[in-house]
């Protein structure tokens, strides 16, 4: 393994560039294998196969790039010899006749031969590292090294990843708390206290911040032909099912009110709070649409309607006195606040509004849409709104 010490060298070094600037382990994870095609010379595809049962808790899949349409890479490979040899054996192999990879149409991709290797963590299979190179092509001696180099690290990234996905556990107890959550000091304001006690008696701090609102479209309706626990039963399904989605993103779910959430995003870097929020806010459409699809409701699906703003605020600990008992919540107030809140009451059909400053920062990140300027209520002057919808799903004359 001390073999071609300064190739592997280097290409650890341009991978821990790559990957640096990133937390989230699906992109790491897709930078490392844009990596590996790169170094190994006429590779097809490189791939990495999840195979720890729990994966999607804290990741998402790959898709494979042999295929005419987008397919999961363990769907397409796992099954492949050189993926059940590696698996078996325990250990990197490579396998030279390999037959073509066939398409949903029938019509076949010829491959040259595949290397394989497993990545084990305490005797648990998490993952395969995958290469397919193109017909008449072998792979290197230091290409196999770099290989084996490879999975070693998609080893050790896996392993973080689901650390992190476990200490996360005790924040999405967040789950069982929606539908019951304290009037007076809310479980997730019990943790911040017993984190950082001083934060009883610390002032408000200024904080770039980003902040995002979900309102539950059609919460009024639910309410007038549903008994009470019924719907607060439904409400809690719906607003758990986003719970991964704002931890994966970094966002700290601050306040519930029956049919709404307020979620802050927090980091050093005011860009970063913005392209979270809005990573949130699309994952959280993903998955009420899936809810949406797995409740079946007989009056049409719950929309759940967001917006999003970006700016300075006052963040820390608020006290809100009243006749029977202190009710504590560490919140972000003022007018970013204030109007992502008003942009989320706007939206309509699942739509994801926004303002200036976020607009800004996730520029050229993803297609924004000018819905130009509104009144919204409360707030004195029109905004400049904007969307990540080309029409509006709800409709707004």
């Amino acid at each position: 393994m001390e073999r071609y010490y300064k190739q592997r060298f280097e290409a650890q070094r341009r991978l821990a560039q790559k990957v640096a600037p990133f937390m989230e382990a699906n992109e790491i994870l897709e930078k490392m294998r844009s990596e590996l095609r790169e170094i190994i010379s006429g590779s097809m595809e490189a791939c990495i196969l999840l195979l720890d049962p729990e994966a999607g808790k804290y990741t998402r899949p790959l898709q494979c790039a042999l295929y005419d349409r987008p397919i999961n890479c363990l769907k397409c490979k796992r099954h492949r010899p050189a993926i059940q040899q590696a698996i078996a054996r325990k250990k990197a192999v490579v396998v030279t006749g390999s037959q073509p990879v066939v398409r949903h149409d029938g019509t076949s991709v010829p491959i040259g031969p595949e290397a394989a290797v497993p990545v084990f963590a305490e005797n648990q299979l998490l993952a395969v590292v995958s290469v397919v190179a193109m017909p008449e092509t072998r792979f290197s001696s230091k290409e196999f090294f770099l290989l084996q180099d490879f999975a070693e690290t998609v080893g050790y990234l896996l392993v973080s990843a689901k650390k992190h996905w476990a200490m996360t556990q005790e924040k999405i107890r967040i789950n069982q708390m929606l539908a019951h959550l304290s009037p007076f000091v809310p479980q997730s304001v019990r943790k911040i206290v017993e984190d950082d006690p001083q934060m009883l008696e610390r002032e408000k701090e200024k904080r770039d911040v980003s902040i995002l609102f979900l309102d539950l479209e059609g919460y009024t309706r639910l309410s007038i032909d549903r008994p009470e626990d019924e719907v607060n039963a439904l409400v809690e399904k719906i607003f758990s099912s986003f719970v991964d989605p704002i931890h994966r993103s970094h966002g700290d779910i601050n306040e519930t009110a029956g049919d709404g959430l307020m979620i802050i995003f927090k980091d050093d870097d005011p860009r970063v709070n913005a392209v979270n929020a809005v990573k949130a806010a699309i994952d959280i459409r993903e998955r009420n649409h899936e809810v949406n699809r797995e409740l079946n409701l007989a009056r049409g699906p719950v929309n759940v309607n967001m917006g999003i703003n970006t700016g300075e605020a006052l963040v820390g600990m608020t006290r809100m006195k009243g006749a029977l008992d202190t009710r504590m919540t560490y919140t972000a107030s003022g007018t970013v606040t204030n109007l992502a809140a008003r942009l989320a009451e706007y939206a309509q059909g699942g739509d994801i509004l926004f303002g200036e400053r976020t607009r800004s920062m996730i520029e050229n990140l993803w297609p924004v849409y000018d819905r130009g300027k509104v009144g919204l209520k409360g707030i004195e002057a029109p905004v400049q709104v904007y969307s990540l919808f080309k029409d509006n799903p709800g409709g707004h004359a």
